[in-house]
């Protein structure tokens, strides 16, 4: 073959690659199964017991320190397993929700609902698991210790009003604490940890929240906002992250379990609230024989002050002992 000939060959191969290249930086977190609704509110509809999406003092995990290290990774994953049909509506108590249930070990994974597992909504403060990973990737967070400085601002949750550890703003779910963190990592480095993650739809669009808090400090797009995830989704990243096939270090993910314990007895997860309706509990069970990782939603604006995270981490603990 002459020179300019290969020069022509070269020069279509480079041509075909770029276009390769350019399809994958912009695709966004690929096809998803899960459908979604708008979990916002107006100023005049916030919930009056709990309008900052923290839960009360009694409502918070008890944080216990555990030097478990990360289970080894499993090469089973979501994906693969086998799917079940459950009936958990006695444990529901009437009210309308849903729950995922994976068994890495049985390669099964259990649904109630599986029409609302499958559609995305507001991760509400669950995102704090995620936010604290990538607060200790990008150095904003050292260790469980790490404070981001209380600005003196009086909340109407009171154990916002100091200065708090990452440890202490996980238990009290501040969403100041984690308002600053994910402003630290920023934008860039969010969206690409998202992606990576496959994190529901990936949508940090609107990155200063939905103004359903009063304060900016108060409000992020993974609160009634932008970004949103299914049940479903919840369970898959969270085995993802604590099976080891995610790209945080075995040592940040020791700590974020460590601050994720949730009553000393290997139980770690962490709540969510909206403000219409809505309750998180995602997390995962754990004893020397395997893992259970779980997510409980609740969404029942007719039954609404009966729904709370304290009720979702009180019907995912029944599902789990059953």
């Amino acid at each position: 073959m002459s020179k300019r000939g290969k020069s022509k060959r070269s020069h279509r191969c480079a041509v075909f690659l770029s276009v390769v290249l350019c399809a994958g930086l912009f695709t966004g977190c690929g096809d998803k199964k899960a459908v979604e609704i708008s979990t916002g509110s107006t100023a005049a509809e916030k919930d009056v017991r709990d309008p900052y999406d923290g839960q009360s003092i009694d409502e918070q995990p008890n944080i216990t320190e555990t030097d478990t290290p990360p289970a080894e990774p499993h090469q089973a994953s979501l994906e693969n397993a086998a799917q079940e049909n459950v009936d958990y509506s006695e444990t529901f108590g009437g009210l309308n929700g849903c729950a995922v249930v994976f068994d890495p070990q049985e390669q099964v994974c259990r649904f109630y609902n599986k029409t609302l597992c499958e559609t995305a909504v507001s991760p509400c403060s669950t995102f704090k698991i995620v936010s604290a990973l990538m607060g200790l990737k990008y150095h904003v967070l050292e260790n469980e210790n790490s404070t981001m400085g209380y600005d003196g601002t009086q909340y109407g949750n009171a154990a916002w009003n100091q200065d708090l550890s990452l440890k202490d703003a996980f238990q009290s779910s501040c969403v100041w604490y984690f308002r600053k963190v994910i402003d630290q990592v920023g934008q860039e480095r969010v969206k690409e940890e998202l992606t990576a993650l496959d994190y529901g739809n990936c949508n940090i669009s609107e990155w200063a929240g939905s103004g359903i808090n009063p304060g900016e400090e108060l409000n992020g797009f993974w609160l009634a906002s932008s970004l949103k995830i299914s049940p479903y989704e919840q369970v898959r990243v969270l085995s993802d992250i604590f099976e080891g096939r995610t790209g945080f270090s075995p040592e940040h993910v020791k700590i974020v379990k460590n601050i994720m314990s949730a009553d000393g007895g290997g139980i770690y997860g962490k709540t969510g609230t909206g403000t219409k309706g809505q309750a998180w509990f995602v997390g995962f069970s754990e004893s020397e024989e395997k893992r259970t990782y779980f997510a409980v939603y609740l969404e029942d604006t007719d039954n609404r002050e009966q729904v709370s995270s304290k009720k979702a981490k009180e019907i995912a603990l029944k599902i789990i002992g059953q």
